[in-house]
């Protein structure tokens, strides 16, 4: 630990930078900054993200007012903090309980700048996360989300039909479509189909899954926080573990 301390570039103050993400949706939550006594208390603890108050000049345990804490989360994946590579930035994988933000916002991040012209926009309710930066299939399961909500609405009429709101609408339909996409997958391997093949037709199964998951209220982060829960655990053994399938 003292060896792992020494090691970073500290400022002039005693001070690194500290960034919050995520450990399931990949959002960055936050950033502060931690001297040297908040990152051995958070590797130490491995529980609570701890940082530096630069305006109240001491510890700070982001949420012991609020209760929105940072946990961090990832320790049975094998690690819950990384480093970059200078050594002077941090980041902490960490699962927020309540807003991340002091405004309320899930995250810090809600304002959007436009790359082209330099606008910046802060559209809608920033307390939502339909604005904060997403990865890929969290920006796609967004979209899913608003499909459902125009229809259920009644004002996605006169604009281009839905593939997404009609699949929401037949679940018969839904059902079909995940099964013939898994076995599209399934083929690509078995006839050596090839590498685009196979991302193309496992971009099709994953976003039929996604909306089949939309229609019972299932998010993407339920299922990661499944996913990680299984860290560690032999597949083998954790299928044996679980209740019979009252299916089968």
């Amino acid at each position: 630990m003292s060896a792992f301390l020494d090691s970073l570039k500290w400022d002039n103050s005693g001070l690194v930078v500290a960034i919050a993400q995520h450990v399931d949706t990949g959002e960055v939550l936050m950033q502060a900054f931690s001297d040297r006594a908040a990152v051995s208390e958070t590797l130490q603890t491995g529980r609570l993200a701890t940082f530096y108050s630069r305006s109240r000049s001491g510890r700070w345990c982001k949420g012991e007012t609020s209760g929105h804490y940072i946990k961090a989360s990832a320790r049975r994946a094998g690690c819950c903090m990384y480093m970059d590579c200078d050594r002077d930035s941090l980041v902490y994988l960490a699962e927020p309980i309540g807003p991340a933000c002091h405004t309320n916002a899930p995250t810090c991040f809600f304002t959007q700048l436009d790359a082209s012209g330099g606008e910046v926009r802060q559209a809608g309710d920033h307390h939502s996360r339909e604005h904060a930066p997403m990865i890929t299939l969290y920006a796609l399961e967004r979209t899913i989300a608003q499909r459902r909500a125009e229809t259920e609405a009644g004002t996605n009429a006169g604009i281009k039909p839905s593939w997404t709101a009609k699949l929401l609408a037949n679940p018969e339909l839904l059902c079909k479509k995940v099964r013939e996409e898994a076995a599209e997958l399934c083929q690509t391997l078995e006839e050596s189909e090839g590498k685009e093949r196979a991302a193309s037709e496992a971009a099709d199964l994953i976003y039929h899954a996604m909306v089949l998951l939309n229609a019972q209220g299932v998010s993407l982060e339920d299922v990661s926080k499944v996913l990680r829960s299984r860290f560690g655990t032999s597949g083998v053994e954790e299928k044996a573990s679980r209740p019979p399938n009252p299916q089968t």
